[in-house]
């Protein structure tokens, strides 16, 4: 019942039918989660995996500094190719339950694993043009999401399927200025591209629009649910939204080696604007499309056209590397991620009956630390291991079952093996003891759902690296 004096308060007369599109379609572009905080992928380097990515900007011998931090180029030596790929098994698992407008337990079970595997590949290539001077190319994943729920289960008007990918193309340059000191900086294409789904709650938009009618017209309360023409949760329907958009960004590093063994490097990646722009898909109950077209709302939930503002974040590194006398190197991580720019989403529709919506996420900064070591066996060996600390961006007031993020604490493990000078293949392994999200989160149409998401993690990473 404090769902009906939440409807009887609005002052818009058919806002709960209205929501409803705007919720399934504003939910869906801004909707992601990955192995790192947020929908961050970090995993771009079996190598530096296998130490908790500690060192991962100034280790050397590694190409993935072409997108990492270009300075560090400057450490590689001839032509270099690197392949990696890394698989992300994600498990996120629901406890909980739900009402929906009237408050009746939401039918559905607890959607079953929530996560998926998911393989990210990344390639680079590095090439000197001279003594001072060098150029590489990376493709990298570094945002992107793979969920899937049970169709029917006690969210699916949250979340249904949720797959996001943001595709970077990285051009770099390196400028070794003295043997102390070395800059670079990195042009960036990247493609966004949204492809989520969950169902929409027509019984419950409808009962609410009536509802509303009814109490505006001066009628009890009680009447009021007691004639309603049909029951949430009675004509479900679905929701899609396809879209993608290319942006361009930039990226600046710098590598400073105090002494022969030490090296320090930082690096800023600036925020990329995108406007995702597609389409949003519906499957409509023949009885809601009649009760609707009933209301006069016949031109509600067609298919249309649209599109919201979105970025992926800043962010800067900060990054130490010790090369010990003995068999021990060891180094440091730390990151930040401007999450904080990420607090509403307005989504517009070419559809000219459906009025624009802003949503607030209201998401924080985070920061990432890490500790790592390597230790070389011998001319051919080296065994890694490394230990992470990773904050989520999320808050308990605008959590929901698409980004059920947690705390994340990392334990690392690696082994390279260099049959040559020239050759170096690498094996990284990480397990992410990730903390429960928490979801207090209510539907447009008035579906409560309240809970805890049991998360989970395991990153697994081969790389070849070949020098020519």
């Amino acid at each position: 019942m404090n769902m009906l004096a939440q409807t009887n308060s609005k002052s818009r007369r058919h806002a709960l039918t209205l929501a409803a599109l705007t919720f399934a379609v504003a939910s869906a572009l801004i909707s992601s989660g990955a192995s790192a905080s947020g929908f961050q992928i970090r995993e771009n380097s079996a190598k530096a995996l296998g130490r908790a990515f500690a060192g991962a900007d100034t280790a050397g011998n590694d190409a993935s500094v072409i997108f990492n931090n270009p300075a560090a180029m400057s450490d590689l030596t001839g032509l270099v190719f690197q392949a990696d790929v890394t698989a992300i098994d994600v498990h996120t698992q629901f406890r909980g339950s739900g009402t929906d407008l009237l408050g009746l337990p939401l039918s559905g079970g607890d959607g079953g694993d929530g996560g998926d595997v998911t393989p990210v590949p990344a390639l680079y290539f590095s090439a000197p043009i001279n003594d001072a001077w060098r150029v590489g190319v990376a493709v990298t994943a570094p945002f992107g999401l793979k969920t899937e729920y049970d169709s029917g289960w006690v969210g699916r008007y949250q979340a249904l399927e949720s797959k996001v990918t943001s595709m970077d193309l990285t051009g770099s340059v390196s400028w070794q200025i003295n043997p102390q000191f070395a800059l670079g900086a990195s042009v960036i294409a990247q493609k966004t591209t949204v492809n989520l789904s969950n169902a929409v709650d027509f019984g419950g938009a409808i009962a609410g629009s009536y509802i509303q009618q009814c109490l505006g017209a001066g009628a009890p309360q009680s009447y009021c649910v007691s004639t309603v023409p049909v029951l949430p949760q009675s004509l479900d329907g679905t929701a899609r939204v396809r879209g993608d958009d290319w942006a361009w960004g930039w990226q600046f590093g710098a590598e400073f080696k105090p002494t022969a063994q030490d090296r320090i490097g930082v690096s800023y990646r600036a925020k990329i604007d995108h406007t995702i722009s597609g389409n949003a898909y519906f499957t409509v109950p023949p009885m809601a499309q009649a009760l609707l077209a009933a209301g006069g709302e016949g031109s509600l939930f067609q298919n249309t056209a649209a599109s919201g503002d979105f970025a992926t974040p800043a962010s800067f590194s900060a990054s130490y590397w010790h090369s010990g006398s003995g068999p021990v190197s060891w180094g440091a991580q730390l990151g930040w991620t401007g999450w904080s720019s990420f607090k509403q989403l307005a989504i517009s529709y070419a559809n000219p009956a459906q009025p624009a919506t802003v949503q607030v996420y209201n998401w924080r900064d985070t920061f990432f630390g890490s500790l790592g070591m390597d230790y070389k066996l011998n001319e051919q060996w080296t065994l890694r291991g490394g230990v992470a600390v990773d904050q989520t961006p999320t808050r308990d007031a605008t959590r929901d079952p698409r980004i059920p993020d947690g705390f994340r604490r990392w334990l690392a493990f690696g082994v390279g093996y260099a049959p040559s000078q020239n050759v170096e293949f690498n094996l990284g392994y990480a397990h992410l003891f990730v903390d429960n999200g928490d979801v207090n989160d209510t539907s447009a149409t008035g579906d409560h759902l309240i809970g805890t998401f049991d998360n989970s993690a395991n990153l697994l990473s081969v790389s070849g690296t070949f020098h020519f």
